[in-house]
C-alpha cells in the first residue's frame, strides 16, 4: 500500500458550496440564540409562578396529608377496638 492510497488528495470544494454552509451555520447559530434567549425568559417566568404558588400549594398539601393520618388513625382504631355489638 502506499500513501496515495490512505491520503488521497482533498476534493476542492465550489465557493458557493462554502458559502451555502457558513451561511447556513450562522442562521443556525442566530437562531438558536434567538429561540433560547426567548424560552429563557418564559422559563424564568414560569419558575417565578411556581415560587408564588408554592406556599399555597405546600399548604394544601400538608392539610391533605393531616386528614388522611386522621382517617387512617380511625381505621386503626376500629381495627383495633372494635364496637361491641348493642344487645
Amino acid at each position: 500500500m502506499s500513501t496515495a492510497e490512505l491520503n488521497p488528495r482533498p476534493l476542492r470544494v465550489s465557493p458557493f458550496i462554502k458559502f451555502c454552509r457558513w451561511s447556513l451555520l450562522l442562521t443556525g447559530i442566530a437562531y438558536g440564540a434567538f429561540f433560547q434567549s426567548r424560552y429563557s425568559k418564559k422559563e424564568i417566568a414560569r419558575r417565578e409562578e411556581e415560587l408564588r404558588l408554592k406556599p399555597i400549594r405546600d399548604a394544601k398539601l400538608a392539610e391533605e396529608r393531616r386528614l388522611r393520618l386522621i382517617e387512617e388513625q380511625k381505621i386503626i382504631q376500629d381495627l383495633l377496638y372494635p364496637a361491641k355489638p348493642a344487645a
